[in-house]
């Protein structure tokens, strides 16, 4: 963990350090170190168990448990494929190739990898507007293999334009 990471990391664990009588919290600590660091760095485990008093175990066992908990950093965009039951029945694995096929790098291109993480996520909790993905924090409905050039195209300069 770099220096600067290991201050990030100090200074969000003293304002989530518990304050008796109440008990440790270890999901929203994991939360607010990877909203400060933008991940949770594996080496930080055994630091964020001693300061909430917990066992290095119990913080890897939340760690694993969820899936919006990252252990490695993400690019710029995130970019999440539902394969929920509605959205693989309107053919979401196809939306998911086309994203796929639209970022690949050219060889050597580290750049792309830099911008943009593709995952898959469980439910998007929008089955009526199946398939869905959800492009950072904005959620798109109805997507067709077709639609992703634009689509990821209008989100990312959407972000430019919002901050």
């Amino acid at each position: 963990m770099t220096t600067g990471h290991n201050s990030k990391l100090t200074d969000v664990l003293e304002r989530c350090r518990p304050v008796p009588p109440a008990s440790p919290n270890i999901l929203k600590t994991l939360l607010a170190v990877q909203s400060a660091l933008g991940h949770i760095p594996t080496s930080g485990i055994l630091q964020i168990a001693q300061v909430l008093g917990v066992t290095d175990a119990q913080v890897a066992g939340v760690l694993s448990y969820y899936s919006d908990l990252r252990t490695q950093p993400t690019g710029r965009h995130l970019i999440r494929a539902c394969m929920g039951e509605s959205c693989m029945a309107n053919h979401s694995a196809r939306v998911l190739r086309a994203i796929q096929d639209h970022l690949c790098p050219a060889a050597g291109d580290a750049s792309q990898a830099e911008r943009f993480t593709v995952e898959t996520m469980s439910c998007a909790g929008n089955c009526a507007l199946s398939p869905t993905v959800m492009i950072d924090e904005h959620l798109c409905g109805r997507v067709t293999p077709s639609d992703v050039p634009s689509l990821l195209e209008a989100q990312v300069l959407r972000r430019k334009t919002e901050g």
